[in-house]
């Protein structure tokens, strides 16, 4: 009887393979014959394919980003010269930030061979936690900040081999002491990671990088099962097409920014509204995953590194009203989640330059967001 059954389904099958070839045959026949029918149905193709493309780029979005952070470094805070302490703060206090973005440079807490420094972020995410701040922390090899790989020196000397077993390590250490901390909400996990053209990094190798991405996604992953990994796409291009397939996408957008090999001075920077739009579809259809901004330029991008620009070059790229116009750029992309970048020359500008009118306008961003207001962009 079973037998019987079996042989009733393979015929069936075959008569449906059958039918299914045969119906190809006569279509593709009849195209042939109809050549202005088939040119027809080629451009009838290609009219939805646009009208769907159009549809996503210009479908109404709710142009409000529900939450707005920053991101913040010590090391760019000593960088330029100011207490680190007292800017966090200030950005928590006074700037009002609830959501930041922090960073575990492996140089900073593990300067020697299994022997951490905790002191520093230890103190932040406590500091976050008094006021009710959510942190998203920043772990692995390459995270925001030049040079973007924060190898420790010791490190540095090391073949492949060795130095990445010695990360795992440290981003073990990292993931033990912090996922029960009450400020943290993710981790974001080597900040641009396939990213080869920026940052003094010697280990582009992609092949290795995917492999060694992946370990480190899993490990997270095995540690902490509570806590959502963010992984951020290459700078403003590129769609994920491989794996790890994180919890939540990020990617980047800068507005105005100085080149030297292409402008040859400032532009903006090619990648308008419903590009990104767009980018944050294909990545929906093909990852069913979230995207954030994980970085909002709100600092200069000028000629020369931002301590040796004047005030009036800096703001070629990043015055206060361009702030307010990047902001408003990122809200009409319509993702629901954006961190700001730039909150340690906000502070640098205003506590060493005596010019507060970037942190005021930081503030004033921060605030109509967090209070949900319409968004207001001041007339230049």
């Amino acid at each position: 009887m079973a037998k019987r059954s079996k042989t009733k389904k393979r015929l069936w099958w075959l008569r449906l393979k059958h039918l299914t070839h045969a119906t190809w045959r006569r279509s593709t026949s009849f195209y042939r014959r109809h050549n202005i029918l088939r040119r027809l149905s080629y451009g009838l193709g290609g009219l939805l394919t646009v009208i769907l493309l159009l549809a996503i780029i210009f479908h109404p979005v709710d142009h409000k980003i529900k939450r707005i952070g920053a991101s913040f470094s010590v090391k760019y805070a000593g960088e330029l010269g100011v207490d680190w302490q007292p800017a966090f703060q200030a950005l928590l206090d006074d700037i009002g930030v609830k959501h930041v973005r922090l960073m575990s440079y492996w140089d900073m807490h593990e300067p020697q061979d299994d022997q951490y420094d905790w002191f520093a972020l230890d103190w932040q995410m406590d500091e976050a936690a008094k006021r009710g701040a959510q942190v998203s922390l920043a772990v692995g090899l390459r995270q925001p900040r030049w040079p973007e790989c924060h190898f420790p020196d010791w490190a540095k000397r090391l073949p492949r081999e060795e130095w990445h077993p010695k990360l795992m390590d440290y981003l073990t250490a990292v993931v033990k002491r912090y996922q029960n901390h009450p400020a943290l909400v993710s981790y974001q996990l080597e900040n641009e990671a396939l990213n080869d053209w920026f940052g003094e990094c010697f280990v582009h190798e992609r092949d290795k990088l995917k492999a060694d991405l992946t370990k480190e996604f899993e490990l997270i992953k095995q540690l902490d099962t509570k806590h959502k990994v963010v992984m951020s796409l290459s700078d403003q291009h590129g769609i994920p097409a491989g794996e790890p397939t994180p919890d939540i996408y990020g990617y980047s957008v800068y507005r105005v920014v100085y080149n030297q090999q292409i402008a040859k001075g400032y532009f903006i920077y090619p990648t308008p509204i419903w590009y990104h739009r767009l980018r944050a579809w294909v990545i929906d259809v093909l990852k069913n995953r979230p995207i954030l901004i994980h970085e909002l330029q709100l600092e200069p991008w000028g000629p020369a590194p931002t301590p040796q620009l004047s005030i009036p070059e800096q703001d070629k790229s990043m015055s206060p009203t361009q702030m307010y116009k990047n902001v408003d750029f990122g809200r009409q992309i319509g993702l629901d989640e954006a961190y700001l970048w730039g909150a340690e020359w906000w502070y640098w500008r205003k506590v060493v330059l005596g010019d507060s009118d970037p942190w005021v306008a930081a503030k004033d961003i921060v605030r109509q967001i967090n209070t949900g207001q319409e968004f207001v962009v001041p007339e230049d």
